[in-house]
């Protein structure tokens, strides 16, 4: 029996900047309804728990953008120094 390759991912910027562009729109949706949640007094622990639960994926999500936005920075930072023969910038 002959193996199949494993699958091999491609990169594609544009497509990373419309899924982290949707993540963050959710967020900021998110905070107004966590807003809204918190100022009403008839809610209950489970529904809190829940906006809870979801409001950490957001923040995961968004710490992993911001990370690696970052880390995108760095990089072009360091091509840029390079390709000008300096010495890469202290970030």
């Amino acid at each position: 029996m002959t193996e199949r390759p494993a699958a091999t991912l491609t990169f594609d910027s544009g497509l990373t900047d419309q899924i982290e562009a949707a993540q963050l729109a959710m967020s900021a949706e998110l905070l107004g309804h966590a807003a809204d949640m918190l100022g009403d007094r008839a809610v209950t622990a489970p529904q809190l728990r829940f906006l809870a639960e979801c409001l950490t994926e957001a923040l995961r999500d968004v710490h992993r953008i911001a990370e690696s936005r970052g880390a995108r920075l760095v990089s072009l930072a360091c091509g840029e120094a390079q390709s000008a023969g300096e010495s890469a910038p202290d970030l």
